[in-house]
């Protein structure tokens, strides 16, 4: 659902220009994801919105960090003459940094350089996932200057926008003087009517990087426990072998490989249940997609999706000490009415919260724009 009118903006919005400066590549991951979403609503009401970052195909020189767990994700020399050349034709009012890396500081060089103000995001919790994966000498060669590009963005940048509450300490600890929460925005097509939800659980789905923070773990040990019940998971990743190995294993697991949002919509369309175990999810906003297709999700306790009020009703939460094969048992003594119910309230709710999170985005970028 997204408002006709944006509540609090006044009518200039519609001459407002921003630049968006990312190193993920368009919908291949969450953050990605997260403003190729976005900025398709924002366009509505500004006078120009665009997003600035690395091509799915071309040529790419690559720095030497990959990102934690998975090095088929890596941060990429930007061609600094196409990035200025779109700068100078956009002329912003405001610049948006959303990620640490190379993009990410030639948003704020271009700030100072065409003297506009200047905000950052924070996305990913990098030390978290470098935790997960390498002992403490390496960590500490990736954190570094993952950690010192980020204290350089915050410091020099007028608010500092997150996407759960619980991640303030962090960015604080970082340097940042201004924090702000803001939602996750929803792809149009998440938000057209769903299918009707679900009377028992008989076909479960997992969509996302196939890397150790997803716990991909506990989903095989479902496929193993669980025979009756059909799994589905999408994505790509490190673990990606260990998935297909499985799906030869288990005639109840199938792997779809990398899933384009309306392929992945219709994976979800087509479960009973999405699962989310993951380690650390600063949201989760497949769990966010699932729930505006009417579908029951379970989600870790950690997932920062559970930060966020207004969604707990269409949500179920998985301990965490809990394994999945355990909680899809607690789930199986749920009846339909309660099924029903919970896909209805979260339907309703991934509506109120995307269409709040539009708002809320135009009220941040038209005041930044105008300190």
């Amino acid at each position: 659902m997204m408002p006709s009118t944006a509540t609090g903006i006044s009518s200039d919005a519609s001459n407002l220009r921003v630049a968006f400066l990312s190193d993920s590549l368009p919908e291949r991951n969450g953050t990605g994801a997260y403003y190729h979403d976005l900025v398709a609503h924002l366009g509505r009401y500004l006078g120009e919105v665009r997003v600035l970052q690395p091509r799915p195909r071309g040529r790419f020189d690559f720095l030497s960090i990959p990102m934690p767990g998975d090095p088929t994700q890596r941060l990429v020399i930007p061609d600094l003459r196409r990035v200025d050349r779109a700068l100078r034709e956009l002329n912003p009012h405001l610049i948006v940094s959303v990620t640490p890396g190379a993009f990410g500081l030639l948003g704020q060089r271009a700030a100072r350089r065409m003297d506009v103000p200047f905000v950052t995001a924070y996305h990913t919790h990098f030390a978290g996932l470098a935790a997960l994966y390498w002992g403490p000498l390496r960590r500490r060669l990736v954190n570094a200057p993952l950690q010192a590009a980020n204290r350089y963005l915050f410091r020099r940048s007028s608010a500092v926008l997150i996407n759960n509450c619980a991640l303030e300490v962090t960015v604080r600890e970082l340097g940042a003087r201004n924090c702000e929460v803001v939602g996750t925005p929803l792809d149009a097509a998440f938000l057209e009517p769903p299918p009707p939800p679900p009377t028992r659980i008989d076909t479960v789905c997992f969509a996302g990087r196939l890397a150790a923070e997803k716990n991909i773990d506990t989903i095989l040990d479902a496929v193993r426990d669980w025979p009756t019940l059909r799994f589905v998971i999408g994505g790509e990743g490190p673990l990606r072998g260990q998935v297909e190995a499985a799906a030869r294993q288990h005639p109840n697991l199938r792997y779809v490989g990398w899933l384009r949002r309306r392929d992945l919509r219709g994976v979800i369309d087509a479960s009973s249940l999405l699962v989310l175990p993951s380690h650390a999810e600063t949201f989760g906003s497949v769990a966010l997609e699932a729930m505006a297709r009417a579908r029951p999700v379970l989600v870790s306790a950690n997932a920062g999706i559970h930060e966020w009020p207004q969604l707990r009703p269409g949500l179920f939460r998985l301990g965490a000490e809990e394994s999945l094969s355990t909680a899809l048992g607690r789930l199986h003594g749920y009846g339909p009415e309660t099924l029903a119910a919970t896909a209805a309230s979260a339907r309703r709710a991934a509506e109120t919260f995307h269409g709040a999170t539009i708002s809320q985005w135009l009220e941040v970028l038209q005041r930044h724009a105008h300190r």
